[in-house]
Formats: structure tokens, C-alpha cells, sequence
């Protein structure tokens, strides 16, 4: 559901059945003040842009939304926080739940994948930053696993409860990765060589979305929505769209958000 009639048209509003109470928003680099290679719409702090700009563009994603996004410090790592009304932005986490109204949960992106999450419930929320390595994890246990752990502990839901959304990311046609990121995801299962095609030179092309799906399904979450890997989806090959650090180096962020009415 869209937030209110403030959110920008031209950004995403997830089509998932989420229950009514969740709110869920996905920016895109239209609607924001700063000027290029940061147009417009950067809610990066980290990146060079202009303070006031970074500073006046956050403000707006939260009239829009209604509530408070708290943005994160990412470090692909799979460190999630739980967030309450006193949360600093800052903080160091690539995941966050919220189970109190006004919280939005927030990640910001420039090629990797956002992942919200709700419950059949509505009591909590969360969201994940899965690039690959914090998708990847050490051995077992990746972002995905930890943030589903702790909602689950939080709402005392089954896996099979909980509703998955994949915003935008880097496509599985762009996705240059050496072998090394392969040998990564098959540590854990063989199986996820199937997401992965050859380049030539020892490179592969991965598909970042569907290794997501993979461990999601092994967690037990069917109920998965939003990106499946279509150029639709690709922040590299929607400029106009999409930052992407991939193709420009230098750009914004643009952000995902699920909150509790």
C-alpha cells in the first residue's frame, strides 16, 4: 500500500498482500534536490553529495512516507538492529526491525538488493541489505538468515508466515563476479552454481535476486514478491531510473521502506 497521496508516481510501491497496518515504499532517484551525478532524489550522506541536499531530500522521503525512516550504516555484514523511537541514524546494521507504528525500516541501495519483510499478522517489520557478500554470509548464515531469525523471535510466527518483497538491483546480465563469489554461495549449497553463468576469463554472471529466492525458500518463506530477475529490475540498465554504483562510481542512493502504520 502506498503511503498517502505525498508519495512521488514515479516511485515503487510494492505489490505484495501485505497486511493493511504495513506500509512499504521503494525511492527511486526522481523526486529529490540535488544536483548531478547525485539527481535528484540521494538520500546517501556517504557519497559526496551536497549536506543540504542529502539533508532536504531525506526530509521529503519522510513526508512522504509518514514516518520516521531510520537510515542505517551499512557494511555488508549481517548484523541486523532492532529499532525503537530512539534509534540514531548512523547506525551500524545491514538489517533493522521495527514492531512499533512509525519506525520505517530502511535500506539504502546503488546496485544491491533491498529485502523487505512483514508477517500475516502485521506485528513487526524488517529489511535487509543483501549484497553478495552479506547474502553470502560466513558459511551458513547470512543477512537474510539473521534479520528472518530475529522477526520470527519477535512475532513468534512460522517462516511460513512471513511475506518477502525484493526491491531493485543489479540484473543477472550484469552482474560481473569473479569465482570466488561463486564458491561463496556453494559452500552452503551446491545448487546455487545453477544461478550463475559463465563470462570467459574465470568471471561469472550472477543473479543476485534469484540467490536471494534461494535462501529464502530454504528458510521456509514461499511468500516472496517484487523483483525476479527481469531488466525492469536492473539499476544498471535503467540510468534514468536507478543510481547504480556499478555503472557510474560516483551516484546517490535510493532507498526501501516498510513501516507500521
Amino acid at each position: 500500500m502506498a503511503a498517502e497521496k505525498a508519495v512521488d508516481p514515479r516511485w515503487i510501491v510494492p505489490d505484495w498482500p501485505a497486511p493493511a497496518r504495513v506500509r512499504a515504499i521503494c525511492s527511486t532517484r526522481a523526486g529529490g534536490v540535488s544536483q548531478a551525478p547525485y539527481d535528484s532524489l540521494n538520500l546517501g550522506d556517504h557519497v559526496g553529495d551536497a549536506p543540504e541536499s542529502v539533508t532536504a531530500n531525506r526530509q521529503l522521503f519522510a513526508r512522504a512516507l509518514q514516518a520516521r525512516p531510520v537510515f542505517l550504516s551499512q557494511v555488508h555484514g549481517c548484523d541486523p538492529a532492532q529499532l525503537t523511537a530512539d534509534t540514531p541514524d548512523g547506525t551500524q546494521a545491514d538489517g533493522c526491525i521495527a514492531a512499533a507504528p512509525g519506525i520505517a525500516c530502511t535500506i539504502m541501495v546503488a546496485d544491491c538488493l533491498p529485502v523487505l519483510f512483514t508477517t500475516e499478522n502485521g506485528s513487526a517489520v524488517a529489511a535487509a541489505h543483501a549484497g553478495w557478500r552479506g547474502l553470502a554470509g560466513d558459511g551458513a548464515r547470512g543477512i537474510l538468515e539473521t534479520v528472518c531469525e530475529q522477526l520470527l523471535r519477535e512475532t513468534g510466527s512460522a517462516s511460513s508466515g512471513v511475506l518477502a518483497w525484493l526491491g531493485p538491483c543489479i540484473g543477472p546480465r550484469m552482474f560481473e563476479v569473479g569465482a570466488e563469489v561463486k564458491a561463496a554461495f556453494e559452500m552452503k549449497d551446491p545448487q546455487a552454481g545453477q544461478l550463475f553463468r559463465p563470462r570467459g576469463e574465470g568471471k561469472w554472471l550472477a543473479d543476485l535476486q534469484g540467490l536471494a529466492r534461494r535462501r529464502l525458500a530454504a528458510l521456509g518463506i514461499t511468500q516472496i514478491y517484487g523483483n525476479d530477475g527481469a531488466d525492469d529490475w536492473c539499476t544498471v540498465t535503467n540510468p534514468s531510473r536507478f543510481f547504480s554504483y556499478r555503472r557510474d562510481r560516483v551516484c546517490g542512493r535510493f532507498a526501501a521502506a516498510v513501516w507500521l502504520a
